[in-house]
């Protein structure tokens, strides 16, 4: 398990069991931190978008087998699904989102990112940070780089979220532990349940705490502490706790996102973003498929193409009708893409030269289809997007402040991405 995951489950657990055991006695002095904390003010005036919902198919999508499919290519590249029409003139998609096919309309499909990097570790870190993986550093996430600008959510909500696991180098990186991501399961009202201890029990605690520090010097970890004063914030915060507790939300709701566990995940999300987050991540695993891949994406429980076809439409429509989409920034994407040529396994590899993104809301100009590939799906043939230009048009809609610059742990000063990064011009 890496670090970052071992950080995030201590976190979960030390909310959960006895409302963080008596806050702080007896704690490792290695425990590390959650949730984003006061940094840099954001300039809200050139804020675009109040919150992204980053839906991360990890193990790396198809991009064949679902947003850019080539039914005119031989059969080895082409595969066995077909290719429906979609609400966007021209642009077709796989035959098993058709939910998904009736609002393209609503989105900006990019059909050519494109990375050197095919390693999921290596591919994550491009797409997570901005930056290519460094053996020397590793740099902060889009949802910690919020964080560190925007500080803490109203009302105890956490700034940065992520349901079901965190992805790959989707933590502070240089910056302090403080900016991970709370990591919680979908469902997880439990994760911040107060039951069996009251308010006025848990301040005794906490001044308990604070008299202990005193009488040993009143050195503290100033991370750890944040972290207590934070969960103490969101323990004691009926918005918080209500944000992460589905059994709130109408019946007709639930049913409409499907059931799934991604689409409680994006149901989630989108009441956390309600509620004050500002970044928040929906993990969906089991797209790394080197057998049996048409089986794979769409049989189960159900299979994930099936899956995302109800979860991702829901999410989209339930954002416009509450009049959150344009303040939402919702972004669809994974690691890499795959192998246009089917393997003697029936899969398809690891295959960073094209890959897709979908976005929607947040200010971005939807109802456009950017770049193209060829006519195996191998390479970008017009409008190439690289990992630095998607984050660079993400932090344009929250309004990150690019330019600003952070120390590393040696003492170095780093800037959040680099002048001549430009945000994808069609797309603003």
């Amino acid at each position: 398990m890496s670090a970052d995951r071992s950080a995030n489950l201590a976190r979960r657990d030390l909310l959960r069991l006895g409302a963080f055991a008596g806050l702080g006695l007896g704690a490792s002095p290695l425990m590390p931190s959650a949730l984003a904390h006061a940094a840099l003010g954001a300039a809200s005036s050139a804020r675009r978008a109040d919150a992204c919902i980053l839906i991360w198919l990890d193990g790396g999508p198809s991009h064949l087998d679902t947003f850019d499919p080539k039914p005119e290519a031989p059969a080895e590249y082409r595969g066995e699904f077909g290719a429906i029409d979609t609400s966007l003139d021209g642009v077709r998609i796989c035959e098993h989102l058709p939910r998904t096919a009736k609002m393209m309309d609503q989105v900006a499909l990019i059909r050519t990112l494109t990375s050197a990097e095919g390693n999921h570790d290596r591919g994550s870190h491009h797409y997570m940070t901005g930056f290519r993986p460094s053996p020397a550093l590793v740099y902060p996430s889009m949802g910690s780089v919020l964080a560190r600008q925007r500080g803490v959510g109203d009302a105890g909500v956490p700034t940065y979220v992520t349901l079901g696991r965190t992805p790959q180098y989707g933590g502070a990186g240089y910056l302090d532990r403080k900016y991970d991501p709370y990591e919680t399961a979908v469902g997880a009202a439990r994760d911040v349940s107060t039951e069996g201890l009251s308010i006025e029990r848990m301040e005794r605690r906490r001044a308990l705490r604070e008299r202990v520090q005193a009488a040993q010097g009143g050195s503290g970890d100033s991370t750890l502490d944040s972290f207590y004063g934070q969960a103490f914030d969101l323990l004691t915060s009926p918005v918080a706790r209500n944000a992460f507790d589905l059994s709130l939300e109408p019946e007709a709701s639930r049913s409409r996102f499907g059931g799934t566990g991604l689409s409680d995940a994006c149901l989630t999300a989108r009441r956390l973003v309600e509620a004050g987050s500002r970044f928040v991540t929906v993990y969906n695993g089991g797209w790394d498929m080197h057998d049996d891949v048409f089986q794979r994406l769409t049989f189960g429980y159900p299979g994930p193409l099936p899956t995302l076809d109800l979860a991702y439409p829901a999410l989209i429509a339930d954002l416009a009708e509450r009049g959150m989409l344009e303040r939402t920034l919702v972004v669809l994407m994974g690691e890499f893409g795959r192998t246009p040529k089917i393997n003697a396994k029936g899969g398809r590899d690891h295959w960073p030269r094209s890959s897709f993104c979908v976005m929607a809301g947040g200010g971005i100009r939807t109802g456009q289809a950017l770049g193209r590939t060829d006519a195996r799906g191998e390479l970008p043939a017009e409008r190439p997007v690289t990992p630095e230009e998607l984050i660079a048009t993400i932090y344009d809609r929250l309004g990150v402040q690019t330019s600003a610059t952070y120390q590393t742990a040696d003492g170095r000063r780093l800037q959040v991405l680099p002048d001549h990064v430009r945000p994808i011009g069609e797309l603003l």
